[in-house]
């Protein structure tokens, strides 16, 4: 049995994939020590950990209260505003700090292999410092800019023709310079841990032995991506915070409405969507998750709004799912073979939402779409079988992919010192 140092990070939604593959790692019989933020550590002993260590002088959210998130990203509307934000709050500025904590933690319990979130980059670095295998785990579709992948966050469908593959070309060069303004910080980050400077700062991902896409090859787009890249597979697991709920007893058709767990100034988003289901004959379910109050949100008739349920239990029952298109929540809607109707609002939701639609799975609205606009969606999606069929034949290939153990089989791999072994990828 191996003993893994995971390093984690509350990024909402990221997290409940990462505590299946350590529920996983732990039923196994391995031994897993967790270092994270302070807020997560009963989810975190839930799944079977007992040594669990808080960040102290790295970013970290003791609440998920708004007001304590540090990143503050609805505030940011610019892509390349966003690029720098997350780049000055989690990944590059505070990286010396996510590393010596790290490194603390490794020369504690001497742990066979890491297992840090992506965005952590002062932890890969502390890995490869101490020359431990090293896996970064990947919440989403694959974010590295590659051959035949549209820049992430762009909501772009894949590239069509010599011209289409062209401009994809140019603008991941231009993601990469622009990642490359964090690089002289990064590389001092380096030089303090006695490591060679990089020339990019994305090779920082070329280090890790693995790069574990928690999501299904069946879902990303095709790509020609890092060798060190795997599918492993969604990891579908409710949080631990998630709430008992009961089926509705009538047979009108039931849609759920679920947005972001974390605050994303998206409550009146939220209420146009709810709003819509009011002029619908339908029955429903809205969860707000942490980020909103449920008093916040007004529902009509037929509509309960709760702070959250789970969503692999209601979705067994569900016709229609409404969402701002998170990764767990669209992966767990096709999962149970329901067509979507997505709202993105940020982050990686407008590529999530490409994927759906180019699936045919189901339809895009506008964050600011008007409550006739979902309404109109929401029964496009209902009168047309061919959403349902597509997001079942969808739905079974990632079931699948869920099922395979892949996750598990590549930290095993990992921590026996396989190292590049071959392993599902694309």
């Amino acid at each position: 049995m191996a003993h893994y140092l995971f390093t984690q990070w509350d990024g909402g939604g990221s997290l409940p994939p990462e505590l299946t593959v350590i529920r996983q790692l732990t039923e196994a019989g391995h031994t897993v020590t967790v270092l994270g933020d302070p807020v997560t550590e009963p989810e975190v002993r839930a799944v079977g950990v007992r040594d669990f260590r808080p960040w102290v002088d790295a970013p970290h959210h003791v609440t998920r209260n708004v007001e304590d998130d540090y990143t503050r990203d609805w505030e940011v509307r610019s892509p390349l505003g966003v690029l720098g934000n997350l780049m000055d709050t989690l990944m590059v500025k505070p990286a010396p700090l996510f590393a010596a904590e790290t490194l603390s933690v490794i020369d504690d319990v001497r742990p066979d292999a890491v297992a840090a979130s992506f965005t952590l980059l002062g932890s890969l670095m502390a890995a490869e410092a101490r020359r431990l295998p090293c896996a970064a785990l990947v919440p989403n579709v694959v974010s590295l800019p590659a051959e035949g992948m549209p820049p992430f966050g762009t909501g772009f469908l894949p590239p069509q023709g010599p011209l289409g593959r062209a401009r994809a070309r140019a603008l991941n060069a231009f993601v990469d310079r622009l990642w490359n303004k964090g690089l002289p910080e990064l590389n001092q980050a380096r030089a303090s841990l006695g490591l060679a400077p990089l020339g990019r700062l994305l090779e920082q991902y070329e280090r890790p032995e693995r790069i574990l896409a928690l999501t299904g090859a069946a879902f990303d787009f095709p790509a020609a991506l890092p060798a060190n890249v795997r599918y492993v597979g969604p990891q579908l697991d409710d949080p631990d915070w998630a709430e008992p709920w009961y089926p509705p007893d009538d047979d009108r058709p039931f849609v759920l409405v679920a947005m972001s767990t974390t605050f994303m100034d998206h409550v009146e988003q939220l209420q146009r969507a709810v709003t819509a289901l009011g002029s619908l004959p339908v029955r429903g379910l809205v969860t707000t998750g942490p980020g909103v109050d449920p008093e916040q949100i007004e529902g009509p008739e037929g509509v309960a709004v709760v702070r959250s349920a789970p969503h692999r239990e209601v979705l067994a029952h569900t016709d229609v799912l409404v969402t701002h298109g998170g990764h767990g929540t669209v992966v767990k809607g096709l999962v149970a073979g329901v067509p979507i109707v997505c709202m993105p609002t940020g982050r990686d939701q407008p590529d999530n939402a490409a994927r759906v639609v180019h699936r045919g799975a189901g339809v895009k609205v506008s964050r600011s779409a008007s409550p006739a606009k979902v309404a109109a969606a929401v029964r496009q999606v209902l009168d047309d079988p061919s959403y349902r069929r597509c997001a079942v034949r969808l739905g079974e290939q990632l079931r699948a992919e869920a099922e395979s153990g892949a996750a598990l089989a590549e930290l095993e791999a990992l921590a026996a010192g396989a190292g590049r072994a071959a392993g599902p990828r694309r």
